[in-house]
C-alpha cells in the first residue's frame, strides 16, 4: 500500500438545496412558510371583501406598472423553469413553464388593450369587452397548465421528453405566441361574436358564469396539487400561488363592482403576489445554490491543489518503483516504438535506456517472433490485456532469454489507447529448472512404471498411496486393488509386527532399513520380499522398494539340492570305493575257500551263501558308484533309436501284458556319445518304476527327440549347459508323484515302495549316470495323471547339421498379437512371459483357470490362449480351453506340458491334431508354435 503524509480534504456532498425544486422533496420548513403566507393572505382577503365595492380614484399607471411587473416576473419564472427542464427534460416541467409564458403573453396583450392606458379605447382595435375576455382567458389558461402539471408529475419528475430539449422549448414559445395571437384576434376583430360580460359598468349573468368557471378551474388545480403526493418544493409554492390566484379572481371579478374599486386594486395585488411566489423561491434557491457552488468550487480548488501534490508524489514514487523493479518495465506506442525503459530492462536485454528509447521493439525480438509482437500490439490496441504470455526475446549480445510478458493498454487522460505497457520477467533459469524437474519426474515415473521390483508409497497410517505396476507380476494384483487400502490387508500376520517396527524406526530417523516380509499373492500363496524402506518427513510418506525373493530362494534351494546331491555322491562314492576294496578281498578269497571245502557239502553251502552276498554287495556298490558318478563308463557313439527299440523288446516280458509299450521315435534323432549298457539299465530302471506306478495296467511311452536347451532354460537349471541334446522320455499313465516328494526322488535309498520291494537306488543311479555323462534329467509329474522322466544326453560331436537342426537355427519370427499365458508354476510363468515379450507380443498372465477366465471376459483383444494342460484346481487346461472357446469362439489355443506330445495324446487328455508345445522348449520352437497357432 502506498502511504503518504498528504491530508485528504473531504468536500461536502449534501444536496439539501442543490437539487432541482421540481424533484426536491418539500421539508416541514417549506410547508410552514407556505402555510404562513396563505394564512396572512386569507386574513387580508377576509378584511378586504366587505370593502371591495368602494370606488377609488382611477390610476391607469397602476395597471401599466402592475402588468409590467407581472410580465417580467412570469417571464423570469418561465426562463428558470425552462432551464431546469433543459436538464430534467420532464413533460410536467415544460407544461408549467408554458403556463407562465402564457400568463406573461396574456398580461402583455391585456395591457395593450386596456382602455385609457395607451389609448382611450385600447390598442389592437379593442372595445369595452376585450380586456374582460382577455382577463378570463388569462386567468383560466394558467390553472389549466397547473392541472396538466399536477397530473403529469411523479416522484422523480414524471415522463421525460425523448427528443431535443431546445426544440421542445422553441415549440412551447411558438405555441404560446400563436395561441395568444389567435385569442387576441378573436377578442378584438371578432368581439361581436362573443357574449357580453360587462354592461353599464356592471357584470352580466354570463360574466358571473364565466368567472365562476374560471374560479373553479383554479380551485381544481389547487386540489389536484394537494392530492398528487409526494410534494416537491415547487408543488408547495404552486399551491400558495393558486391560493393567491383564487383571491385575485374573487376580488377582481366576483365581489368588486367596477374597475378601479378596492377589489380591482386588491385583486391585482394578489395576482402580482401569485406571480412572484415561485419566482422568489427559485431565486432564493438559485442564490443558495450559487453560494454553495462557490464554496464547493473553493473546496475543489483546494482539493485539486492537494491532489496535484499527492499525485506528484505518487508519480515520483511510482517512478522510483519502476526504476527499482526487478522485472523489466517497457512502454511503447501502438506501432512498436519504445517510449519507456527501466533499469531492469537495461539489465535483462543489455541496452541502455538512451539506446532503446525511440527504437522499434524489434531490437529485442527474434526474427521468428516478430509476427507475434504485431499480433500482441493489435490485441492491445483493441483494449485487450495479455497476461502470463511465455515467449523468447533476444539480448544485445545475441543471447536468447525466456520471458513471461504481461501487456496492458496505455491510455491517455481521456481514455484513448495511445500505447502499451509491458512487464517482462526473466524465466530462463526457472524454465531450465522446470525442464530439469520435468525430466526428473519423467525419469522417476518411468523407473516407477518399469521397475521389476515392487515400489510402494504409504501414508503415516500405512494406507497405500501409490503402487507400481510390477505388483501385477509379483503379487498378481492391480495397483488399484491396493491403493486406498491398509497394508495390513496384504501382509502375512506373522510379519505384520516386524513391518510396523520398521516403519516406526524409519519415522525416528533410521534410513534405508532392510527387512523381509511376506505378502499374500492374489491366488493365496505367500511371496517373500526383501524391503528397503525410508520415511519422508516433509511429505509424511513411507517409501518402500520390495524385491521378490521367490526366484532367489528357489535358486538357492536348487543349489543346496545340487550341493546335497554332490555331498551325498562324494560320501556314497567313498563308501562304495572302500567297500569294493573289502569285496575284492572277499570275492578273491571265497574261490580259494570254495575249493578247500568242496568235499564238505555243509561248508560248501555256506561258502555259496557268502559268494552270493558278495555278488549282491558288488551290485550295490556298482549302483552307489553310478550315483556318485564314479563308475567306469565306456561311452561310444550310439543310435539312441536302435537302443530304445531294443530296450522296448526286452521290457515286454518284464512289464507284463497289462502294460502297453508305445515307442515314439524321431526319425532323424541325433547320435549320442554314451555308455550303451548304462543307458539300457537306466531305461530299464525307469520302466520298472513306471510299472510299479501302474498296478492296474496302463501305457508306457518311450520317445526320442532332438532338443536345444537355451540360455533361458539353463538360467532356471544351474546344472545345465545350453546346447544340443538328444532327449529320451519315459512316460507313464500311473499314479504320479506327490508334489512334496519331488525334491527327494533322486536321493539314494529313498523309496515309496513297501519294505523289501526296492532299495531306493534306481532313480539315484539313473541321476548319477546321466550327470556323469554330461547330461540332464527332469521329472514332470501330476498326481493322479502320470509321470514323464526326460533324459537329455549331449549330442555326439563331429556330425553334419541335420535338417531339424537347420530348422531350429532359422531366424526367430515374432509378432504383435496379445497372448494370455496360464501356468501354475510362478518361475516357469515368469520365464515364458519374458520370452513372449521378447518376441514382440503383448503378454498377459494367470496362475490358474479361474484367473484366466476373468481376464478373457475383461479383455476382448486377446488373440491366443497359451495354457498348461495339467493344473491344480477344478479346471485343467483342456477344460479351460473348452470354456474359453464357448465364451470367445474366435480365440485360438496352444497347449504346453511337461509330458511329450505323444504321451499326452495317447493318455487321452488332448484330441489328435491339437497343438501342443512340450516342455522344455527353445525360443525358436516357441516362436514357431506361436505363429502356427495364431495362423491356424
Amino acid at each position: 500500500m502506498l502511504k503518504t503524509d498528504l491530508r485528504e480534504l473531504h468536500v461536502s456532498a449534501t444536496t439539501d438545496r442543490s437539487t432541482f425544486l421540481s424533484t426536491l422533496p418539500a421539508t416541514p420548513k417549506d410547508r410552514t412558510a407556505a402555510l404562513a403566507i396563505v394564512g396572512v393572505s386569507s386574513i387580508l382577503f377576509a378584511v378586504a371583501v366587505p370593502f371591495a365595492g368602494i370606488s377609488l380614484l382611477p390610476v391607469p399607471a397602476f395597471v401599466a406598472s402592475y402588468q409590467s411587473a407581472l410580465v417580467v416576473a412570469d417571464i423570469v419564472t418561465a426562463v428558470l423553469l425552462l432551464s431546469q427542464f433543459a436538464v430534467l427534460r420532464t413533460s410536467a416541467l415544460l407544461v408549467l413553464a408554458t403556463g407562465y409564458l402564457f400568463t406573461a403573453a396574456a398580461a402583455v396583450v391585456h395591457a395593450l388593450t386596456f382602455p385609457g392606458l395607451f389609448s382611450p379605447t385600447g390598442l389592437l382595435g379593442a372595445n369595452q369587452q376585450t380586456t374582460v375576455w382577455l382577463y378570463m382567458i388569462w386567468h383560466g389558461g394558467f390553472p389549466l397548465c397547473v392541472l396538466a402539471y399536477a397530473w403529469l408529475k411523479e416522484a422523480d419528475g414524471g415522463a421525460r421528453i425523448t427528443g431535443s430539449a431546445s426544440k421542445a422549448i422553441y415549440a412551447s414559445v411558438v405555441g404560446v405566441v400563436t395561441i395568444m395571437i389567435v385569442l387576441t384576434w378573436i377578442v378584438t376583430a371578432q368581439h361581436d361574436l362573443l357574449p357580453v360580460l360587462l354592461r353599464d359598468g356592471g357584470y352580466t349573468q354570463i360574466m358571473i358564469g364565466v368567472v365562476s368557471f374560471v374560479w373553479s378551474l383554479s380551485f381544481a388545480a389547487l386540489v389536484s396539487l394537494w392530492f398528487r403526493r409526494p410534494h416537491s418544493v415547487i408543488d408547495v409554492w404552486l399551491m400558495v400561488v393558486m391560493c393567491a390566484w383564487l383571491f385575485d379572481i374573487a376580488l377582481s371579478a366576483i365581489v368588486n363592482v367596477a374597475r378601479f374599486d378596492l377589489g380591482f386594486y386588491a385583486g391585482r395585488v394578489y395576482g402580482l403576489c401569485a406571480a412572484t411566489f415561485v419566482l422568489a423561491v427559485l431565486l432564493i434557491e438559485n442564490v443558495r445554490l450559487q453560494a454553495h457552488t462557490l464554496g464547493l468550487v473553493g473546496r475543489l480548488r483546494q482539493q485539486s491543489a492537494l491532489d496535484r501534490d499527492y499525485y506528484g508524489k505518487r508519480l515520483a514514487l511510482y517512478g522510483a518503483v519502476v526504476e527499482s523493479a526487478n522485472d523489466a518495465i517497457i512502454t511503447k506506442t501502438l506501432d512498436g516504438v519504445i517510449t519507456g525503459w527501466n533499469k531492469a530492462a537495461e539489465h535483462l536485454f543489455g541496452y541502455a535506456a538512451a539506446e532503446a528509447i525511440g527504437q522499434p521493439i524489434d531490437i529485442i525480438v527474434p526474427e521468428d517472433r516478430k509476427a507475434e509482437v504485431r499480433g500482441i500490439l493489435n490485441r492491445v490496441g483493441g483494449n485487450e490485456t495479455i497476461a502470463q504470455h511465455e515467449t523468447v526475446r533476444i539480448r544485445k549480445d545475441g543471447r536468447r532469454v525466456d520471458v513471461v510478458l504481461n501487456v496492458s493498454p496505455l491510455k491517455s487522460a481521456n481514455g484513448q489507447i495511445i500505447g502499451a505497457s509491458k512487464i517482462a520477467h526473466d524465466i530462463t533459469e526457472e524454465k531450465q529448472a522446470r525442464e530439469k524437474l520435468r525430466r526428473e519426474v519423467e525419469e522417476r515415473q518411468r523407473i516407477f512404471e518399469t521397475s521389476q521390483d515392487l515400489i510402494l508409497v504409504t501414508d503415516g497410517f500405512g494406507n497405500f498411496i501409490q503402487v507400481s505396476p510390477s505388483v501385477k507380476t509379483i503379487l498378481g494384483l492391480n495397483p488399484e486393488d491396493m491403493i486406498g487400502h491398509s497394508a495390513t490387508e496384504f501382509i502375512h500376520p506373522d510379519d505384520l509386527q516386524k513391518t510396523r517396527d520398521e516403519m516406526r524406526a524409519a519415522r525416528r530417523g533410521a534410513v534405508k532399513r532392510s527387512f523381509e516380509a511376506r505378502y499374500y499373492h492374489y491366488d493365496g500363496h505367500e511371496v517373500t520380499l526383501n524391503w528397503m524402506g525410508t520415511w519422508s518427513e516433509p511429505v509424511k510418506r513411507h517409501f518402500f522398494i520390495g524385491r521378490d525373493l521367490t526366484e532367489k530362494q528357489a535358486a538357492e534351494a536348487q543349489f543346496r539340492h545340487v550341493q546335497k546331491m554332490d555331498s551325498i555322491g562324494q560320501l556314497t562314492g567313498g563308501v562304495a570305493h572302500d567297500f569294493n576294496n573289502v569285496l575284492t578281498v572277499i570275492t578273491g578269497t571265497i574261490g580259494i575257500l570254495a575249493d578247500a571245502v568242496a568235499d564238505r557239502p555243509e561248508l560248501a553251502a555256506i561258502t555259496k551263501l557268502i559268494d552270493d552276498a558278495a555278488e549282491r554287495g558288488a551290485q550295490l556298490t556298482k549302483h552307489l558308484l553310478a550315483f556318485a558318478r564314479k563308475q567306469p563308463l565306456q561311452p561310444r557313439e550310439i543310435d539312441v533309436n536302435a537302443l530304445t527299440l531294443e530296450a522296448a523288446k526286452l521290457l515286454h516280458p518284464t512289464l507284463g501284458e497289462q502294460i502297453t509299450i508305445m515307442p515314439q521315435l524321431t526319425e532323424d534323432a541325433w547320435p549320442a556319445l554314451i555308455d550303451p549298457g548304462q543307458l539300457s539299465t537306466a531305461i530299464l530302471n525307469l520302466a520298472l518304476n513306471a510299472r510299479d506306478a501302474m498296478p492296474d495296467g496302463g501305457t508306457l511311452v518311450l520317445e526320442t527327440r532332438n532338443i536345444f536347451l537355451d540360455d533361458g532354460y539353463a538360467s532356471m537349471n544351474p546344472d545345465v549347459v545350453a546346447g544340443n541334446y538328444v532327449m529320451i522320455a519315459v512316460s507313464d499313465t500311473g499314479s504320479g508323484i506327490p508334489p512334496e516328494l519331488m525334491d527327494r526322488v533322486f536321493d539314494p535309498f529313498f523309496t515309496t515302495k513297501e519294505v523289501g520291494k526296492g532299495t531306493g537306488l534306481g532313480l539315484s543311479m539313473v541321476f548319477g549316470f546321466v550327470k556323469q555323462s554330461g547330461g540332464h534329467i527332469k521329472i514332470y509329474s501330476e498326481e493322479g495323471h502320470g509321470t514323464s522322466v526326460k533324459i537329455y544326453l549331449p549330442r555326439s560331436s563331429g556330425v553334419q547339421e541335420t535338417e531339424f537342426e537347420a530348422l531350429q537355427n532359422a531366424p526367430v519370427t515374432g509378432g504383435h498379437e496379445k497372448i494370455l499365458i496360464v501356468e501354475d508354476d510362478a518361475l516357469v510363468r515368469q520365464y515364458v512371459v519374458t520370452q513372449i515379450k521378447s518376441l514382440g507380443y503383448t503378454a498377459l498372465e494367470a496362475a490358474n483357470a479361474a484367473e484366466a477366465l476373468v481376464i478373457i471376459d475383461a479383455d476382448k483383444d486377446i488373440d491366443l490362449l497359451f495354457t498348461d494342460v495339467i493344473m491344480p484346481g477344478n479346471m485343467n487346461g483342456r477344460q479351460l480351453a473348452d470354456e474359453a472357446a464357448r465364451r470367445r469362439p474366435d480365440l485360438k489355443t496352444l497347449f504346453t506340458s511337461g509330458y511329450t506330445e505323444n504321451a499326452i495324446v495317447h493318455h487321452g487328455r488332448l484330441d489328435s491334431g491339437v497343438l501342443l508345445l512340450a516342455k522344455p522348449y527353445r525360443k525358436s520352437e516357441l516362436a514357431k508354435m506361436l505363429r502356427t497357432a495364431l495362423a491356424g
